[in-house]
């Protein structure tokens, strides 16, 4: 991020798009734009930026950017898509930027392709997502993508089910040996059921509608060794059925994650608990209708409506303390959900989700997010590197590496802080250092009093050094850095 001028806040921006100004220059009038057209204008002073097949004028919004004006440019006059997913897909840029609307980009056809075997290829297409078509179109004289997407999905993936009088049960075929609860997300609400199976960036979605199920109580039953999924719902009424509901428009799909779009669904705030000074612990209860387990090291996005417009901020779960026995991998109610956030004086979102009432609801994203806990698996020595907040991803972490990982001989958490009343979970950390000689964690401030006797500065090539040390000269180390941006690029340098 980049500091923005006074009276550039998103408040600001938000009371701008509801003045009435015209911010698209077109006096309200939307066209189609055609790419010659959209590349016109690639200035500061006149910036239009494709997204998802819309154009909007950005000129207004420039100095309103968190992320600057050179970041906005860098997709001037072209489909900035790739670019948003890559920094910040979870923005409903929609809401933000509806005022600054120019039209849809000109659709240019495809033709046809000529291959012999298209009888088979337009059958297999009715399945195959439209982000993928072009894909198989370019591959098919090769038949290696082509087939082997073919292959995996008809081979791989499948459903089925069956009814008694009162319950629905639907069996979804994986094949995946090493299925387990967190690759498995089941929300039924708003009478439509969503099961997702999550296979490493792709997922299976199973999505029906019928105002004939009732949305608790949900069961999952996943049964690991042969990758089979159970999900069973109770009947709104005793009735037989004839079909397994409406097929909604993402049913029985296999695509990359990052194009499903982010799926909600509103938890209960049950309790917030003071960590520090500015830092609280809020602990949500997900709907009884919702099978959801947060992997270690992945976030999830809270949305919050404020004055009309739609705001979206990742957060990493926690745990709600740092587990002391570490003879087994620490368990926790699936119904519950801990974040650890802290509150700005001036930020926006923040204060929202602060003055959120016990008893009130908040939206929840399903996990995102490319860690996985296999990375570890051949790893003598972890360091966590987290400055204040970033601490959140390395809870789950740590829990998992001391527990679950029994190739670690050494664990050490650098933590960096301004003073020493922002540490979190201090005593925790401490006392987790006493109980296990594998871990050891190292406090490190920037802005101390006279008193304090540990470490002191901000990240450096001459701090870590010092810090980050092998015990053994060959020995395989896995590091994990996260904390402010110029705090991680620091980091990752």
């Amino acid at each position: 991020q980049v500091p923005l001028k006074p009276g550039r806040s998103l408040m600001d921006w938000i009371r701008l798009t509801k003045s009435g100004k015209d911010l698209t220059g077109l006096k309200g009038r939307l066209t189609e734009v055609t790419e010659d057209e959209l590349a016109k204008h690639n200035k500061k002073e006149d910036c239009w930026i494709c997204i998802r097949g819309f154009v909007y004028n950005v000129t207004p919004y420039m100095e309103y950017h968190p992320g600057g004006e050179d970041e906005l440019m860098k997709a001037a006059g072209t489909d900035g898509t790739d670019l948003f997913d890559q920094v910040h897909r979870w923005v409903n840029y929609e809401s933000m930027l509806k005022e600054c609307l120019v039209g849809r980009m000109a659709v240019k056809p495809i033709s046809a392709p000529k291959d012999e075997g298209c009888c088979i290829y337009s059958v297999f297409l009715q399945q195959v997502p439209e982000d993928e078509t072009i894909l198989c179109m370019k591959a098919f004289k090769k038949n290696t993508y082509f087939f082997s997407l073919l292959y995996f999905f008809i081979l791989f993936y499948s459903y089925d089910w069956f009814q008694t009088d009162s319950l629905i049960t639907i069996v979804i075929y994986t094949k995946q040996k090493d299925m387990n609860a967190e690759l498995v997300i089941v929300d039924c609400q708003d009478n439509q059921l969503r099961g997702e199976i999550i296979v490493g960036d792709h997922s299976y979605l199973v999505e029906i509608g019928s105002s004939s199920v009732k949305p608790f109580p949900l069961l999952v039953n996943i049964a690991g060794k042969i990758g089979k999924v159970e999900i069973t719902l109770k009947k709104e009424d005793n009735i037989h059925w004839k079909m397994l509901g409406q097929h909604l428009e993402s049913h029985n799909t296999f695509i990359k994650r990052t194009d499903r779009g982010l799926f909600y669904r509103k938890c209960k705030l049950i309790s917030k608990t003071e960590v520090t000074h500015d830092t609280k612990l809020l602990c949500l209860m997900l709907p009884k209708s919702t099978h959801l387990h947060v992997p270690t090291g992945q976030h999830v996005y809270l949305k919050q409506i404020i004055a009309g417009t739609e705001v979206v901020k990742p957060y990493t779960p926690v745990l709600p303390f740092l587990p002391l026995d570490l003879k087994e991998p620490s368990r926790h109610d699936g119904a519950y959900m801990y974040l650890m956030i802290k509150i700005y004086s001036c930020g926006l979102f923040t204060q929202a989700l602060d003055n959120v009432q016990i008893g009130d609801y908040i939206s929840v994203s399903n996990p995102e997010g490319n860690f996985k806990k296999s990375q570890l698996q051949t790893s003598e020595e972890l360091f966590l590197l987290a400055a204040g907040t970033g601490f959140t991803p390395m809870v789950k972490l740590l829990s998992c590496a001391l527990t679950e990982v029994s190739c670690l001989r050494r664990v050490k958490l650098i933590f960096f802080n301004k003073t020493e009343d922002d540490i979190l979970w201090r005593n925790q950390l401490e006392q987790l250092a006493l109980k296990d000689e594998r871990f050891e964690v190292q406090f490190i401030l920037s802005q101390p009093t006279k008193d304090w006797v540990g470490k002191q500065g901000k990240i450096s090539l001459s701090l870590l050094s010092e810090s980050v040390k092998r015990s053994k000269k060959d020995s395989k180390v896995f590091i994990c850095v996260c904390g402010p941006t110029p705090f991680t690029e620091q980091g990752v340098q």
